[in-house]
């Protein structure tokens, strides 16, 4: 017997499992034209080419962070990676006079040691990865700090010592930041780790040990070996973000990656229902990403006051949940 919320339309079609479907896009297109409408330069090129370079580097992260929920963890130390990924790539040019290949070694060696930390705590002690990373979150967060010194790592900057800094930021790193290139390794990542997860046997034992460990255990997959690589490939993208945010603004700030760590995980759990996926997923997280970056944008074109746009911001995203997440029950 189905309950009033379960009740479909002629034809079978269901406005609750629609919704599911379809809220996420459907928000992104109210906000499009509603911004649209409401102001005189949404819809131009250069405004729509604006939107994909602001998401780009939150997009970056929050895929790493969709890999890492795919096996039923959560890495709540990406913000933290990326501080530290830009750091020790900038300081390589910078401090040391390394060439380019050098630096985004060392910055991808830096994501790659956080990657591996983080597994080792999470699968040796058997502490909730959310509890766990939010304790790294805080020392790696300590370890960018302390590397910098509490100072924004920039071309000519006075060292301890009291001479000024020597080296030279490529140009061709900062072409990273830049468009096209900045879009086309956002898209590029999206587009790798929506084929990884979906289309490899690798990608398919994740979902498995996400949605049941035990089982997948069981089944004689290696669960502990794929959660650690779900965290490498999250501290690696992570790694990636704080390159490509340091070729953006060509210097490294203090704790420079931290605030995209909420962006990203509302993208990421935002693309969890996008298409019906009902999982964590590349293109969801895109999605969700656009949505952020919409509704940024807009609302800087309608010179809303930054000490309200979290406001705004927060109550959109709870309506496209909330619109997103209404399904009927049998």
């Amino acid at each position: 017997m189905k309950t009033k919320n379960a009740a479909a339309w002629p034809g079978g079609f269901r406005l609750s499992d629609w919704l599911y479907k379809y809220g996420t896009l459907l928000t992104i297109v109210l906000l499009v034209l509603i911004f649209g409408a409401s102001t005189d330069h949404f819809f131009s090129n250069s405004n729509l080419v604006n939107i994909l370079r602001s998401i780009s580097i939150v997009t970056i992260i929050a895929t790493g962070l969709t890999v890492s929920l795919a096996v039923g963890g959560f890495d709540l130390s990406v913000g933290s990676t990326a501080s530290v990924a830009c750091a020790v790539c900038v300081s390589m040019f910078v401090w040391y006079g390394q060439p380019l290949w050098a630096g985004i070694a060392a910055a991808l060696l830096a994501g790659l040691v956080v990657g591996l930390v983080n597994a080792f705590l999470v699968t040796r002690f058997k502490i909730q990865d959310m509890l766990m990373t939010l304790a790294t979150m805080f020392v790696f967060q300590g370890l960018a700090l302390t590397y910098s010194r509490g100072a924004t790592i920039s071309e000519n900057m006075i060292l301890p010592g009291g001479d000024f800094a020597t080296g030279q930021i490529p140009d061709a790193f900062r072409l990273l930041g830049r468009v096209p290139w900045i879009i086309i390794i956002m898209l590029v990542v999206v587009l790798a780790v929506h084929l990884f997860l979906n289309y490899t046997k690798y990608g398919r034992y994740m979902y498995m040990i996400g949605g049941n460990p035990e089982a997948a255990k069981l089944s004689g997959i290696p669960v502990n070996r794929y959660r650690l690589a779900a965290y490498v490939i999250s501290a690696l993208l992570a790694g990636l973000g704080g390159i490509v945010l340091g070729a953006r603004v060509g210097s490294a700030e203090v704790n420079a990656g931290s605030p995209y760590l909420m962006e990203a995980v509302a993208a990421a759990f935002i693309g969890f229902s996008v298409f019906g996926a009902g999982k964590p997923n590349a293109l969801g997280t895109f999605a969700g990403a656009v949505l952020i970056g919409v509704l940024s944008n807009g609302l800087i074109m309608l010179s809303v006051p930054y000490y309200a746009m979290d406001i705004v911001k927060g109550g959109v995203l709870a309506a496209a949940l909330a619109i997103t997440y209404i399904r009927g029950r049998h």
